[in-house]
């Protein structure tokens, strides 16, 4: 790939601190990139601090260390600032990181040159109201999740499109999801699989009964609105994140996220499909699963 984007000259390097190779790792790739004249600073996730929050206004990328949650954690940050992200995978499952253990030493040799590409992800933003009055607002890199609680029981999911009603889906739950979740729990649900580009909202039924079975995708301008009618308990989940209530009368409006979130890439556009193929051999569980099938 031929230099045409300015390399970076300060990076944040966020570890996540519940993988212990990280503290390593981050120490060698801050030392590399000062070899490189790229100035560092490392700074630590901690999962158990949920909204914690990073300084990256003095910083014009930011390397995340760690798996896919620490690549969701970091994107939840970046995006709003502009900032691209490149990931070095740490973790167990690594599907948004681009860098591994065994090449980011060559790799950020073609950072330092600009020998790099921005990939933009789109993103979802998801407006919560409370008897028609706003009451939270999250940004969406994966997916929003709709779902039953506790009682193995079904729900109703009410959807209307653009102020106009689509269907309702009785099932265990509904996944709004973009082109970068596609791969994650809306796979896991038998949606289809959405190159990483492309900027349409997915919705995805989770075990559906006597209902719309199909998943279905929308163009980015799409408003969708989504209810619940359940007399028992609801819960809205954002990218993983810790679950929200969610009462009959609660309102939920998806539509396009104003920011899209900056992926480092350094391999070609057709990488997407080399790689989901490699992965869905490779993965551990996918191992495990066949060996235990032989």
């Amino acid at each position: 790939m031929a230099p045409g984007l300015i390399p970076p000259k300060n990076i944040k390097i966020l570890a996540n601190v519940a993988i212990a190779k990280t503290d390593k790792l981050a120490r060698e790739v801050s030392q590399y990139l000062a070899a490189l004249d790229i100035s560092t600073h490392i700074d630590k996730i901690d999962f158990e601090r949920p909204n914690q929050n990073f300084v990256l206004e003095n910083c014009d990328m930011v390397i995340a260390l760690g798996g896919d949650g620490t690549i969701l954690r970091a994107g939840h940050q970046c995006a709003p600032l502009g900032l691209p992200l490149l990931g070095i995978h740490a973790g167990r499952f690594g599907f948004l990181v681009e860098l591994d253990e065994s090449d980011w030493r060559e790799k950020l040799k073609l950072l330092a040159s600009g020998a790099y590409r921005l990939e933009k992800r789109m993103m979802l933003q998801v407006e919560f109201f409370k008897s028609g009055k706003p009451s939270g607002c999250w940004d969406v890199i994966n997916e929003l999740v709709v779902c039953r609680g506790q009682h193995v029981r079904p729900i109703e999911v009410r959807v209307d499109l653009n102020e106009g009603y689509l269907t309702s889906y009785m099932a265990d739950g509904l996944i709004v999801s973009t082109a970068t979740g596609s791969t994650a729990y809306a796979l896991a649900a038998g949606g289809p699989i959405l190159p990483p580009e492309l900027r349409n909202i997915l919705l995805v039924p989770i075990a559906p009964h006597l209902s719309l079975d199909r998943a279905v995708v929308l163009a980015e301008g799409a408003s969708v609105c989504i209810q619940v009618h359940s007399n028992h308990e609801t819960v809205i989940s954002v990218d993983g994140q810790d679950s929200v209530m969610l009462h009959n009368a609660d309102l939920l409006r998806v539509t396009s996220n104003p920011n899209s979130l900056k992926m480092v890439r350094f391999s070609e556009p057709n990488y997407f499909y080399r790689r989901i193929s490699t992965y869905m051999e490779n993965n551990p569980i996918t191992k495990l699963n066949n060996n235990g099938q032989n």
